[in-house]
This record gives C-alpha cells, structure tokens and sequence, in this order.
C-alpha cells in the first residue's frame, strides 16, 4: 500500500500547535484577536479551497512562512517581537520583524501567479509573474488602509498596536515597499519554476 504524504495537512497541524501557544501567551488578547482573525481567514480559505485547487506544496510552504510569522507577531505584537537582538547587531535600534514579515508575505505572490497561471486565466508565464507582483501591491494598499482605518475608529492602544508604525511616519510607505520586494522575488522564483516544468 503506497503511503500518500500530506505536506500541506502537516504544515496546518504545525501552525495550530503555533495557534494556540500564540493564544495562551499572547501579550495582549485584544491585539491577538485583531492580528490572528487575517491569519485564520486565510487559513480557512486555503482548507474549504483544497479540493478545488491543489496549490504546489512550494506555494504552500511561501504561505506558511507568512503565517507563521504572523502567528508570532500576534502572540507579542510586532514590536515586542524578540528581534531587537538581530536589529542590534546591525546597529538598528526599530523593531523591523514587521518589515521581515511583510517582505515574507510579498513572497505570496507566488500563490497568485500560479492560481492564474494554472487556471489559464494567464497564458504567459511573464504575465502571470506580473500579475502577482500587481496583486500583492494593491493587497499591500489596501492592507495599510485597513490598519490606518482600524486605528483611528479604535482610537486606543489596541488600534495603536495594529498600526504598528513605532513612530515612523513612513511606515506604510516602508511597508508596501517590502511587500513589493518579496512579490519580485516571488514571482521570479515561479517565473523559474514554471518555466523549468513547461520544459519538459
């Protein structure tokens, strides 16, 4: 009997156990609920989504990084993340794990270019790569959007918490930009995959 490996079900069963340490030794619950309900929107998507489209188990991984980074940012909140130990040792005093994580999630755009590419709602490979890059700059908009609105409505420290700018007035700009960046890398590295399975 062949045994059949489930790579994407292990990830899910690693990012719940994450979930709940995440829960239990949140910071601030009221920041966990904000930071986490994007993380279990997604989760859900791509679980009641998996037998209408098997993504690659890389696009499933790219994705995971993203969520599991955001599963440690909401358990702290960004700014307490313990990094300031790897931001000193370049002589940086800003917590910057929100810009890693933004930069890992613009890697996303790898899922976004093999949907289409996949679905043959893109035919070119070259398009497709661009359409990801396209799609995680104006998720990565409508993302900081989201945050600057979410603020001003809580208009507290939660709302502060999500904002997460640690006084840089360009921290939305920052972000998207490394949001940007990831999206590039991503969709190079599908660009190259892609390319490499269509060869043969």
């Amino acid at each position: 009997m062949k045994k059949y490996f489930n790579f994407p079900l292990v990830l899910l069963c690693i990012w719940f156990l994450e979930f709940l340490w995440s829960y239990f030794y949140a910071y601030d619950v009221n920041v966990w609920y904000v930071e986490i309900s994007s993380v279990v929107f997604a989760v859900l998507l791509l679980s009641l989504t998996y037998k209408k489209f098997r993504f690659s188990n890389l696009a499933y991984f790219i994705v995971f990084l993203w969520i599991f980074l955001h599963t440690i940012g909401a358990c702290y909140t960004f700014e307490r993340v313990p990094f300031l130990n790897v931001m000193e040792f370049f002589g940086i005093e800003r917590n910057n794990f929100d810009r890693f994580a933004h930069f890992i999630i613009g890697i996303s755009s790898f899922l976004a270019c093999e949907f289409v590419y996949r679905k043959h709602l893109i035919s070119s490979l070259k398009f497709a790569a661009f359409f990801g890059i396209i799609f995680i700059m104006a998720l990565a908009n409508f993302w900081e959007l989201l945050e600057w609105i979410y603020a001003v409505v809580d208009g507290g420290d939660v709302g502060l918490a999500f904002l997460g700018s640690q006084g840089d007035i360009w921290d939305a700009q920052k972000d998207m930009l490394m949001d940007t960046l990831g999206a590039c890398l991503g969709s190079i590295i599908f660009f190259f995959k892609f390319r490499k399975s269509s060869a043969r």
